[in-house]
């Protein structure tokens, strides 16, 4: 027999804090696992209500978090950062909020970077128009500002 389980709302709010204590999460991310967990709508915004008011859930905290983490850790640049916030129905608010965490002189270090690295890995390219397609396709795909990608395929 496939009994699935189910939770009371207590179990699902103590679930839920633990989720959200694990890591920072947006308020999509909670609907959906308590959706998963197949609670009520009533129920679900009386668990969000108390997330919310212990501080379980904050949606500015999860944007600088987010911001932070993937242009730390996966190099992205602030289109990307915008767009995969804006599909987590992050307000324009905090968007603006989370880019203010990544300081201007390292978002140039790390595109410098970032593009002289592609640039060794594509070495032994030998047509200079597929290398600079390549190049480009690989930092617009990160999220970087077309004027920063630009000017560095006319350095190529």
């Amino acid at each position: 027999m496939n009994t699935l389980k189910t939770y009371t709302v207590e179990e699902a709010t103590k679930r839920m804090e633990r989720y959200c204590a694990y890591q920072e999460r947006c308020h999509k991310e909670v609907h959906q696992k308590l959706y998963e967990m197949r609670m009520i709508p009533l129920a679900v915004d009386q668990i969000i209500d108390h997330l919310l008011r212990y501080n379980f859930l904050n949606e500015t905290r999860f944007a600088q978090a987010f911001a932070r983490g993937k242009f730390r850790t996966k190099k992205w640049g602030r289109i990307r950062i915008v767009n995969e916030l804006k599909m987590r129905q992050i307000s324009k608010f905090n968007i603006q909020i989370a880019l203010k965490e990544i300081p201007d002189s390292e978002y140039y270090k790390t595109f410098e970077a970032l593009a002289e690295k592609r640039l060794q890995q594509l070495v032994s390219e030998r047509n200079l128009q597929k290398k600079r397609k390549k190049f480009a396709d690989y930092l617009f795909y990160r999220g970087w500002e077309p004027e920063l990608v630009y000017g560095k395929v006319y350095e190529i």
